[in-house]
């Protein structure tokens, strides 16, 4: 067991909770029987480790009571029990409401008493498959998915805690044996169709980045030739929400001063976009659907508006890519969302932070997030302190004093040439505007999206496919449109995510790569000491589990070979009896199978590979001299990608040293790459 205590601590969020406290960080693992768990005001215990019952009263604000009195536990699990709950007080992962705590602590009990009732330790639970199987028949209701979650980061933190309770194969069966999920039946973005979304969100914000000093240039110079029709911006402001002029400095039927009004006419909007410089840019993102390759000719000033309202939807667009994030976590977003976490080991790391109000029914607002979300959340940032200045102008707004410096990222159309209602207007800034889907977006603007880049293909289709064999094939078929979802975009980062081998495009990968990698420490080796949002967390590792059942229900199929013949491969698959074979997808999903991707194809190997063969592929091709690993199976499908290895191998051969170790090493791959690239071409 390995343990930093200096990163342990109290995490649960109530003013008794102090770091210099005796409760908050204990000086043994596990702690002592006296160690003070809980505190009231003045400093007096009310609740130590090794009590029956820990009463958390004082934590909640109601009565919430831990009874460790179960004659259904022994002695022994009850310890471990206890061990397992303090690890969610003060482990990295800490819970922060003591609510939850109690409700963690149920949950999970009664897996502690199957094990007592079978006469079993639950750190040994992980080595009895059959017991571990009836889980699902002691959780109660829904709480399997939960349950599901907090049972990983138990085993991806298991060196610190000093134990497990089940194993990564223990974790798949398990997910298979829970209820499907709705969530499960969002579809997958096939990889050619979520790259090209992608890569217009980025168009058009690197578009806005490139115009910004021009577009808060000529933002003002609008606010400032209504604040003079109107007389202040204030009354600008409100009355153009109000709607009560029908002409501003941009609008007069005459061309001339409108003197019911007492606004004067500067000209058609389009002199003014043309002047500061964005005219091309606003028609190339906001104009007219049948006049996408014509100069601009006449634009109105609410294009700037439209453009603003399209440029919050892109950037909540883009952040929805690359985070876990629901759709309305992303709406509840302020302007310092994003923050940037050095990491002494993995460098920078950027986490999205939410606000944390009552109307937000999340556990922890922190999503880590990809180094490109940066440049979204300034395009965002940029739209709203804009839009602030006429939110704080209009005495119609209710604004609030720390909303200038924070505002959220995003807003209504407060601007004097805006489309908000009078009704909205009046609206609190934290009750969000109503928003579109996805696809209203892409409808609303058509510059935004090609349909025909849309549109599936049978490639596609066989993809998403793979991930939702139960695709709806009346929305979703070849020629057809795909229509995006915001929920889409988290069910794809998800898969995608898990590096899951249906997604080869090499551009998909490298922009995903630091994300995956961010995600793969925070959700699934648990090395981050931050507190992260649960429900992201679920959603991955669902998907983690799901994903692997899929890769090894394709083991059956040619596309695999064992270097040691199709008799082998047999005997690796040897838990399917002809009986059985059509059931080979669900056994795979089960986890009966071990299977673990790697360059090759696969190691089906349980435990540990000894020559770090999920890294270093010289045993498992037989490079080292010796015949290739029993347990590999080779991928065909790798063949392109091994040949480009084996180029890359030859040239750095032809540079090493002689006799060097480099050079030992560089030879013995190459081989390994050789009798695995002649495998799969017999």
């Amino acid at each position: 067991m390995t343990i930093n205590l200096a990163h342990l601590g109290l995490a649960i969020d109530s003013p008794l909770v102090a770091e210099g406290k005796t409760n908050f960080r204990p000086n043994s693992w596990p702690p002592a029987p006296d160690f003070p768990i809980v505190l009231d005001a003045g400093g007096k215990v009310l609740s130590r480790y090794g009590d029956s019952v820990w009463d958390l009263t004082v934590w909640a604000g109601k009565s919430t009571i831990l009874n460790f009195r179960d004659k259904r536990l022994c002695q022994q699990n009850l310890a471990l029990l206890k061990t397992v709950v303090a690890w969610w007080l003060y482990g990295p992962s800490a819970l922060q409401h003591p609510v939850t705590l109690r409700s963690a602590f149920y949950e999970i009990r009664p897996i502690f008493a199957l094990c007592t009732s079978r006469g079993i330790l639950a750190s040994d639970l992980w080595r009895f498959p059959a017991i571990a199987g009836l889980i699902p028949g002691v959780l109660q209701g829904s709480t399997g998915e939960r349950v599901l979650t907090r049972l990983h980061m138990l085993h991806a933190q298991r060196e610190e805690i000093g134990f497990q309770i089940l194993d990564r194969d223990g974790l798949t069966r398990l997910e298979a044996a829970l209820p499907e999920h709705s969530d499960r039946q969002t579809p997958y973005i096939p990889p050619r169709i979520w790259k090209y979304q992608i890569s217009r969100l980025r168009e058009f914000l690197e578009d806005y980045i490139s115009n910004v000093e021009n577009i808060e240039s000529c933002f003002k110079f609008c606010l400032d030739a209504y604040a003079t029709s109107s007389g202040n911006l204030g009354e600008a402001c409100r009355v153009g929400n109000m709607k009560k002029k029908r002409f501003g400095p941009f609008f007069s039927k005459r061309g001339r001063t409108d003197t019911r009004s007492a606004q004067t006419y500067i000209g058609p909007f389009i002199e003014t976009a043309s002047r500061f410089g964005i005219a091309q840019l606003l028609h190339k993102w906001c104009g007219p659907a049948d006049e996408m390759d014509a100069t601009p000719s006449d634009l109105s000033v609410k294009a700037l508006a439209t453009y603003f309202s399209l440029a919050s939807h892109v950037g909540k667009a883009f952040i929805l890519n690359f985070s876990l994030m629901r759709v309305d976590e992303a709406n509840a977003l302020h302007a310092d969302c994003l923050e940037v976490e050095q990491d002494t080991r993995f460098g920078p790391m950027y986490i999205l932070r939410g606000i944390t109000t009552k109307t937000i029914d999340d556990s922890d607002a922190r999503w880590p997030t990809s180094p490109h979300v940066e440049l979204a959340v300034k395009v965002m940032s940029h739209v709203s302190r804009l839009r602030m200045i006429c939110a704080l102008a209009n005495p119609e707004v209710p604004t609030r004093a720390d909303d200038s410096q924070n505002p959220p990222l995003i807003l209504r159309a407060y601007e004097p040439w805006g489309t908000s209602t009078a009704e909205d207007v009046r609206k609190s800034l934290a009750i969000r505007p109503n928003l579109r889907t996805y696809a209203q977006v892409v409808q609303v603007y058509p510059r935004l999206m090609d349909l025909n880049e849309l549109t599936i293909t049978e490639e596609d289709l066989k993809i998403a496919l793979l991930v939702n064999p139960s695709l709806d094939d009346k929305k979703f078929a070849v020629g057809k449109v795909w229509t995006l979802g915001w929920h889409q975009l988290r069910r794809t980062g998800a898969v995608n995510m898990q590096a899951s081998g249906l997604v080869s495009d090499a551009s998909l990968q490298y922009l995903l790569k630091h994300v995956s990698r961010s995600m793969s420490l925070y959700y699934g080796q648990g090395h981050s000491r931050l507190r992260l949002n649960e429900k992201a967390r679920l959603e991955y590792l669902r998907t983690m589990y799901e994903i692997l059942g899929k890769e090894i229900s394709t083991l059956v199929s040619s596309r695999y070979i064992s270097p040691h013949g199709e008799k082998r491969k047999a005997e690796i698959l040897r838990l399917v009896s002809d009986k059985e074979a059509a059931e080979l997808s669900g056994l795979a999903r089960s986890g009966s199978i071990s299977w673990r991707v790697i360059l090759l194809g696969g190691c089906t190997k349980r435990g540990p590979c000894p020559y770090g063969g999920v890294d270093n592929l010289v045993h498992c091709g037989g490079g080292d001299g010796s015949p290739p690993c029993p347990d590999v199976l080779y991928d065909r499908e790798r063949g392109p990608q091994l040949s480009r290895l084996d180029t890359v191998i030859n040239r750095r051969l032809s540079e090493s040293p002689l006799n060097s170790p480099d050079r030992e090493s560089l030879d013995a791959q190459s081989k390994a790459v050789r009798n695995v690239i002649d495998a799969i071409s017999a």
